[in-house]
């Protein structure tokens, strides 16, 4: 079995989070985003986040190593979903793993930590927008326990073409 260290973002894991953030970006598989992110830039998004929104990465655990971390292979964040105080107990949701790591248990690793933050922080439900093509992403939040809501039809445009998202959400109560 596959053991990942799950632990609170840092500044120092910025260019990591970056790196992986744009291998998302860049696969066109996890996010709207087009345009690539610095480690400046992901450094001050970890410093203007509070503490009911953390950062969490995956460290793939190496047994018996000196430095036994590989460093993160995988981040995810509880983001705001709306500014109004209406929804102040619905967090949006986002999971990332290294192109290498995928479909070798990371997401399912975060989002599972994920799940205990949201409730350990108030929360009601947790939230996500994915791609219906993203068949990984897909399967890991339905096994997840979250369920398809909706469809945003051409939601985005990526490489002059519309993109579809699919709207999930788990109820935390439940």
């Amino acid at each position: 079995m596959t053991v990942y260290r799950l632990r609170q973002a840092t500044a120092t894991d910025a260019e990591a989070i970056c790196r992986i953030y744009n291998q998302g970006i860049e696969d066109r598989v996890a996010t709207l985003e087009t345009e690539l992110r610095t480690p400046d830039e992901r450094r001050q998004w970890l410093e203007s986040r509070d503490a009911r929104h953390p950062v969490i990465v995956a460290e793939f655990v190496v047994a018996g190593a000196a430095d036994d971390s590989s460093g993160p292979v995988g981040w995810a964040s509880l983001n705001v979903f709306n500014a109004r105080e209406a929804y102040r107990f619905v967090a949006d949701i986002s999971v990332y793993v290294e192109r290498g790591w995928r479909g070798k248990g990371v997401g399912r690793a975060l989002l599972e930590r994920l799940t205990e933050l949201g409730r350990q922080h108030g929360f009601h439900k947790l939230v996500l927008s994915a791609f219906p093509g993203n068949a990984g992403g897909m399967a890991l939040y339905v096994k997840s326990g979250f369920r398809a809501v909706g469809t945003y039809h051409e939601q985005g445009q990526l490489d002059g073409k519309w993109v579809d998202t699919i709207i999930m959400e788990k109820l935390l109560s439940a």
